[in-house]
């Protein structure tokens, strides 16, 4: 199992999901371990010479007018958990609650926080052993950081709220107990530290982005399928037209369906059966190059998120204590909600190949890929689904990011939904995925059709066809099946990258 050191800036997307979603273990740098105890000094300095500092010795928000003695302050940090714990909804899943443990503790261990470093140690220790706090979804403004959620984390390290332990939810205390960890107590500015940060919009958002990449390779195996179930023409991928563009996306993926085309005799050429195709063929490096572009922009805006400091106020290493703005999420709500818009794109184009593989006034293939038309519907309803899904993306990819409510007394004036961002991108994202299923298993069917005139796949494409038809026969008629049940079976590929896997031994593909 992999081991990731926490140095606060070294951090990347493959390490996140190595930590959220397999299980690789944390521990701290050595370097890093001496920053936070340097910059938990200075805090300590602070309350013993009954200096005003927010968040330190003062209230928080409105309440930053308020000066807090010394001998409370300590019960400020626990009651700003108690009372910033209120969030409703359901729950985020396991792998984003491990990704938002690991960039908290990442922040944290810059030491530019003032945290003991016996706290930090304490939730290193929760994700190492599988302690993982029950964290509502909704009711955060992304700004004061993410308060609300932040603060369900946080409840089971003081032996309260709820948290999940080896698959079971219980309290906090229970799971802290059963997995051997000590509850702490926490300390002047503690509690401010632990929950004023970006860490659940990004976390949320890195994840999608991860998820994003592998669907944008996918979407290309999946374009360069139905063009060979409908004997696309390849000139439209020719070099020569891109290059004359230069948009980095558009380019790669003409190379990508060159190579997962190469050999294929299902495809043809400019002239030899029409003149050109329809644009969700022909424009299909046009319009992934635009959500490879995106992806790959809003990839490098999370990767320097998973390294900043994103707490107030800040404790420099020259010893002063700075409040400023750095939990504002606005930097990542504008480009969860690009994310949103590029992957949405994908949904919509995907949606129109089905169309084309199904439709028998667009195709020469039997009515919606069924041999008993009528008596069986075939792929009618599940363009229906796809259609939802689509939809639904339009509206999810209005921007989170362009909204405002004030908040703490207009003290906290302008906010960034950056958390809906980052939660709208993904369900965008796995609503795009089942889409994708579906023109997967479409154009594997319309490619069964043509069988015995004895084309041959490409080399790309051939292996994401024999995963797929390993867990999914071709359907003669809808005897003997439940639709929803196939597309399963290839949404759990695409979940495992089985397929692009497959693929890429055979050819490697850009993004």
């Amino acid at each position: 199992m992999q081991n990731i050191i926490l140095t606060g800036n070294t951090l990347t997307l493959e390490d996140l999901v190595e930590v959220a979603r397999h299980g690789a273990t944390v521990e701290l740098s050595e370097e890093a371990r001496q920053n936070v105890i340097t910059s938990r000094a200075i805090v300590e300095d602070i309350v013993a010479k009954d200096k005003v500092v927010y968040g330190i010795t003062t209230g928080f928000g409105e309440f930053s007018k308020v000066k807090i003695s010394q001998e409370d302050c300590a019960q400020l940090q626990e009651n700003l958990i108690r009372s910033h714990a209120c969030g409703y909804g359901p729950y985020f899943t396991t792998d984003i609650v491990r990704a938002i443990m690991l960039t908290r503790a990442n922040a944290l261990s810059k030491g530019y926080s003032g945290v003991r470093p016996q706290t930090l140690e304490t939730l290193i220790a929760m994700l190492n052993k599988g302690v993982h706090p029950l964290v509502p979804e909704k009711g955060s403004l992304g700004a004061s950081g993410d308060l609300a959620p932040l603060s369900h984390m946080v409840l089971p390290m003081l032996g309260l709220g709820e948290a999940e332990y080896q698959g079971v939810h219980m309290s906090g205390k229970e799971a802290m107990d059963k997995a051997g960890i000590p509850i702490i107590k926490l300390d002047a500015k503690e509690g401010l530290a632990l929950i004023n940060g970006t860490q659940v919009l990004t976390s949320t958002g890195a994840l999608a982005v991860y998820d994003a990449i592998g669907l944008i390779k996918l979407s290309d195996i999946t374009a360069a399928l139905s063009v060979e179930a409908l004997r696309g023409i390849t000139d439209a991928y020719d070099p020569r037209i891109h290059v004359i563009r230069n948009q980095r996306g558009q380019m790669v993926t003409a190379k990508n369906m060159l190579k997962l085309l190469e050999g294929s005799t299902y495809a043809t050429r400019q002239g030899e059966l029409r003149v050109q195709d329809a644009y969700s063929l022909r424009c299909v490096p046009q319009v992934h190059g635009a959500s490879k572009d995106t992806i790959l922009y809003v990839k490098e805006k999370v990767e320097l998120e998973l390294n900043a400091v994103t707490d107030n106020p800040i404790v420099t290493r020259e010893g002063d204590i700075i409040s400023g703005g750095n939990f504002h999420g606005e930097p990542m709500a504008v480009v969860f909600d690009f994310l949103g818009i590029g992957a949405a794109e994908i949904g919509g184009i995907s949606e129109r190949r089905l169309e084309r593989l199904i439709n028998p006034q667009l195709n020469d293939l039997p009515a919606f890929l069924t041999k008993d038309g009528g008596l069986s519907s075939g792929f009618m309803i599940t363009q229906y689904a796809a259609a939802a899904l689509v939809s639904e993306n339009k509206i999810l990819a209005h921007p989170a990011s362009v909204d405002s409510i004030p908040s703490s007394a207009n003290q906290e004036d302008i906010v960034s939904m950056g958390t809906i961002a980052a939660r709208t991108a993904r369900d965008i994202i796995d609503n795009v995925k089942r889409v994708l299923t579906t023109e997967l298993m479409a154009a594997c069917q319309a490619i069964d059709f043509r069988a015995n005139d004895g084309f041959v796949l490409g080399i790309g494409t051939q292996p994401a066809y024999d995963v797929i038809r390993r867990d999914v026969k071709f359907m003669e008629n809808d005897n003997n099946i439940e639709m929803y049940k196939e597309l399963d079976k290839i949404t759990a590929l695409i979940d495992s990258r089985e397929i692009l896997a497959a693929v890429e031994k055979a050819v490697e593909l850009e993004y």
